[in-house]
């Protein structure tokens, strides 16, 4: 990108968008100039292509469990407060059972995990009820 810009198409119009914003942030261009306006449109223009080739992926309610317990140095015991009981603790850890509102209000409180990431299904989750749904429509 020649200082102009243009869509965002490819990676290298993507770099190039990458190169004259840190140019233009580096100038600190002042509220209302033409610099200024350049650096909202090219930041929309990167926000844009970034949300559509590098989606990010929420994890699954048992990742974003299994990684705040690692970050915590968290055992399957420790869960038993938001959870219920050892049992439960490890029928929602293998997927087997879902997560109840309660549980997600007392995860996202006391273990600080987003709400969001806690109502995502585990692949395994998906897949078993397809599985199950598919077997018994064949029969």
């Amino acid at each position: 990108m020649s200082g102009k810009i243009k869509p965002i198409k490819t990676d290298t119009d993507y770099e190039d968008a990458l190169t004259l914003i840190e140019k233009l942030v580096l100038r600190d261009p002042a509220p209302g100039t033409e610099k200024a306006d350049q650096l909202a449109i090219l930041s929309t223009l990167i926000e844009s292509y970034e949300k559509n080739n590098f989606p990010l992926d929420i994890p699954s309610a048992i990742d974003a469990i299994r990684f705040r317990m690692d970050q915590l140095d968290l055992k399957s015991v420790d869960l038993i407060p938001y959870l219920g009981s050892a049992s439960r603790v490890s029928e929602i850890l293998s997927g087997k059972r879902h997560l109840t509102v309660d549980m997600i209000v007392a995860l996202s409180a006391g273990l600080g995990i987003p709400e969001k990431a806690l109502l995502k299904k585990s692949v395994n989750e998906n897949n078993y009820s397809r599985n199950i749904s598919n077997a018994a429509l064949s029969k």
